[in-house]
C-alpha cells in the first residue's frame, strides 16, 4: 500500500533531522514530517478498521501540525478526524469537522476534500439541503486549484475521489434525479481512475465507486445492473479491501434482503456471495501478519 511506502519515506526523514542540530527551520520541518507521519499512520488504522488508534494518531498529528503552524496540514488531519468520525457513526461531528478545516485551508485540493466530506456526512444525517449546498462548495473549490498539491498520494484529492464521493452523496439524498447523477459520478470516477497512472489508482475508490453504482441500480429495481457492478468487488482478492469497503457491502446485503425484491432468485444469490465475500475477508489469510516495509 502507499501509505506504508509513505511512512517509512518520511520516518526516515524525521531520522534524519533528528540526528542533527536542530536550528528553528529544522525544527519547523521537523514538526511538519512528524505530523504526516502520525496522519498517514492514522490513515492505516482507518483503513483496517481500528478506530481507537486512529483518532489517537490523529490527535498527534494536528498537535504536530499546529506546533509547525502549517494550516494544510491542519486541514488535512481534520479531515482524517471527519472520516474516523462518519465510520464510527457520528455523522453531525463528521461535518462539523469538516467545517473546522475549511476554516485552515490553504492552497491545493484540501478544501474540495473537506466539503465533499462535509456533503457526504450531511447526507447521512438527512440534511439533502445542507449536503446538496456542500457538493455545490466542493465543486468551486477544485475550479479553484491551480497547480499540484505539496505533497500528493493520500495527501492530495485527485477529481476522481471528489467524484466518488459525490456518488455516494448523492445516493443518500435520494430521488431518481439525485440517483441518476449518482450514477454518472460513480461511472466518472471509474474512468478517471482507470484512466490515471499506476500510483494514482486508489482500489479502494474503485471498490467503492463499483458498490455506489451497484446501489444505483438497485434503487432503480435494475438487478442485472447491479450484479453487473458488483462483479469487480466480488472477484477481487479479500485482501485487498478495506473496513470500509466490507461495511459497504454488509449494508448493500440487507438492501437485497429487502421485501421489495421478494425473495427473487437473482438477490438472494447476489447476497449470498456478498456475505461469502464478507466472510472470507474476516479470515486470517484475508490479513497478513506482517505489514509491508
Amino acid at each position: 500500500m502507499e501509505q506504508y511506502v509513505e511512512i517509512k519515506r518520511l520516518r526516515d526523514g524525521v531520522f534524519e533531522l533528528l540526528r542533527g542540530r536542530q536550528r528553528p527551520r529544522q525544527t519547523t520541518d521537523l514538526y511538519l514530517s512528524a505530523s504526516r507521519l502520525c496522519g498517514l499512520s492514522a490513515h492505516v488504522c482507518l483503513d483496517l478498521g481500528d478506530y481507537d488508534s486512529a483518532a489517537t494518531h490523529a490527535r498527534t498529528a494536528q498537535a504536530c501540525a499546529e506546533a509547525a503552524g502549517h494550516g494544510g496540514m491542519m486541514a488535512w488531519v481534520r479531515a482524517v478526524e471527519s472520516l474516523i468520525a462518519y465510520w464510527t457513526g457520528q455523522y453531525k461531528r463528521a461535518a462539523q469537522l469538516a467545517q473546522v478545516g475549511r476554516q485552515h485551508k490553504e492552497g491545493g485540493s484540501i478544501g474540495a476534500r473537506l466539503a465533499s466530506l462535509e456533503a457526504r456526512a450531511l447526507a447521512i444525517a438527512g440534511d439533502s439541503a445542507g449536503a446538496l449546498t456542500a457538493l455545490s462548495d466542493a465543486d468551486r473549490y477544485r475550479e479553484a486549484v491551480s497547480g499540484r498539491d505539496e505533497v500528493l498520494g493520500v495527501f492530495d484529492f485527485p477529481a476522481a475521489k471528489q467524484f466518488a464521493y459525490a456518488g455516494t452523496t448523492l445516493l443518500a439524498v435520494g430521488g431518481q434525479e439525485h440517483v441518476q447523477r449518482a450514477i454518472v459520478s460513480a461511472e466518472t470516477a471509474i474512468r478517471l481512475y482507470r484512466s490515471a497512472d499506476g500510483d494514482d489508482q486508489s482500489v479502494g475508490d474503485l471498490f467503492a465507486a463499483h458498490l455506489d453504482l451497484a446501489g444505483g441500480h438497485l434503487l432503480l429495481g435494475d438487478l442485472d445492473g447491479t450484479e453487473k457492478m458488483l462483479g469487480f468487488v466480488l472477484q477481487s482478492a479479500p485482501e485487498r479491501m478495506s473496513a470500509s469497503i466490507v461495511r459497504r457491502l454488509i449494508v448493500l446485503g440487507r438492501e437485497l434482503g429487502g421485501p421489495q425484491y421478494g425473495g427473487a432468485a437473482q438477490a438472494v444469490d447476489l447476497r449470498d456471495r456478498l456475505q461469502h465475500t464478507v466472510v472470507r475477508t474476516s479470515l486470517p489469510a484475508a490479513h497478513p501478519s506482517e505489514v509491508p516495509t
